[in-house]
């Protein structure tokens, strides 16, 4: 079976400047698209950037809003897939917003959608509404592709709950902020193995308004190294997702065919 190339952005855009973002998001789609890539992962909510606080209300979206539109002519205008970030608005619900990502297919076709379950700090329990929908899975080429965003891949029952839905490839945009290196360099790649499948995790950079973004996007792998790693700038970041070897590491690492549930009862 042939690679999945898998491109990560890593960015924080431009603070609340949503042409400007979708331009650099178009930038990056033609760079990965010219590397062989097959899916393009922008950060977490990276439309809009993060801190922009109350105006979280005025740039927040439908699903299938101008933005929403917009990407989707950029992923086929480029011929591969492409995932993102961006505040969600509620058009059945006054006032909700969701964190929310997206990933549209290489022809523009809307693949999968997805509410952030896991809010995470003040700032966001502030101004979004938890999703309640924790499995969102989509089908690129051969591959079973998973859905979350930041927070929610620090639970190991997320993760676990993609790996046992068949989940090959994890896309996770990201807003990791310092001292919190510990997760793309140590949490992800061990969420990979231990789930054997492959995660993406396209974080922000920089500083924006109070939060410090410590980029270092990684792409791992089912045997726990990264396939593909950034540093702290500004970063467009290539690596495979080798179908062939993913079923050669499932088959080396029997931790999901191993698993007694029956003696999991009090997690829950």
């Amino acid at each position: 079976m042939p690679a999945l190339r898998t491109a990560l952005l890593q960015s924080s855009g431009r603070l609340g400047d949503v042409t400007a973002n979708l331009r650099i998001l178009d930038e990056a789609a033609a760079r990965a698209a010219a590397a062989g890539a097959d899916v393009l992962l922008a950060p977490e909510l990276f439309l809009t950037g993060y801190a922009i606080g109350a105006d979280i209300a005025r740039l927040a979206e439908p699903s299938d809003g101008p933005s929403a539109r917009a990407v989707a002519e950029i992923a086929a205008r480029h011929g591969l897939a492409v995932g993102y970030g961006y505040p969600e608005r509620d058009t059945e619900r006054h006032g909700v917003i969701y964190n929310a990502a997206a990933l549209f297919g290489a022809d523009g076709t809307p693949l999968a959608h997805y509410r952030k379950t896991h809010l995470f700090g003040d700032f966001e329990l502030k101004w979004f509404t938890p999703g309640d929908q924790p499995l969102v899975q989509a089908r690129i080429g051969d591959l079973t592709v998973g859905l979350m965003i930041c927070y929610d891949v620090e639970f190991p029952e997320n993760v676990r709950a993609q790996a046992l839905a068949g989940t090959d490839l994890l896309l996770v945009p990201t807003a990791l902020m310092h001292p919190a290196e510990i997760v793309p360099e140590s949490v992800v790649p061990v969420r990979a193995f231990e789930n054997q499948l492959y995660i993406a995790y396209a974080n922000r950079a920089g500083a924006e308004g109070d939060f410090e973004f410590v980029g270092l996007s990684v792409l791992a792998g089912p045997d726990g190294t990264a396939r593909a790693r950034a540093g702290r700038g500004e970063d467009l970041v290539i690596g495979d997702v080798d179908t062939g070897f993913l079923a050669a590491s499932r088959a080396e690492n029997p931790y999901l065919r191993d698993r007694r549930p029956g003696l999991y009862g009090s997690l829950v």
